[in-house]
């Protein structure tokens, strides 16, 4: 699953879960957002490692929002299922033959989605769950 895919359907997944207090098992995620019931239950394995959602067992078990929807933000449910940053850059710093030019043209795109990077990290931290859930009403 890519990473906006994963992104994506984990808020899906989340939105689904705060208009829905009671604990709802992965089948009954996957049939509300229209995703396999397996994906749901790696993302909401890796969710519930973050704190994001806590998980109940047995008849009346499944998963719930171990938070309220405005302490979840964007950043922190990406930085949950995701190992990497959000604006990926992969530059090959170790050729060793690389003219000057090349390398002042690789630290020029390195700064500049470093710089990219911190600014979609920024915006991601401001967006919360509620926020979310504001905009789709």
């Amino acid at each position: 699953m890519s990473a906006s895919t994963k992104l994506s359907t984990s808020v899906k997944a989340l939105c689904f879960l705060a208009v829905n207090p009671l604990p709802k098992n992965s089948n009954e995620i996957a049939d509300a957002i229209g995703i396999n019931a397996s994906k749901i239950r790696r993302l909401m394995a890796m969710l519930g490692k973050a704190g994001i959602v806590k998980s109940d067992t047995g008849m009346l078990g499944g998963f719930s929002l171990n938070k309220t929807p405005d302490k979840i933000h964007l950043q922190e449910i990406y930085c949950a299922i995701e190992d990497r940053k959000a604006f990926y850059l992969n530059v090959n710093k170790e050729k060793l033959n690389q003219s000057a030019n090349s390398k002042k043209i690789n630290n020029f795109f390195i700064k500049l989605f470093s710089d990219i990077q911190i600014e979609i990290e920024n915006k991601m931290e401001n967006i919360t769950l509620k926020n979310i859930l504001n905009h789709i009403k």
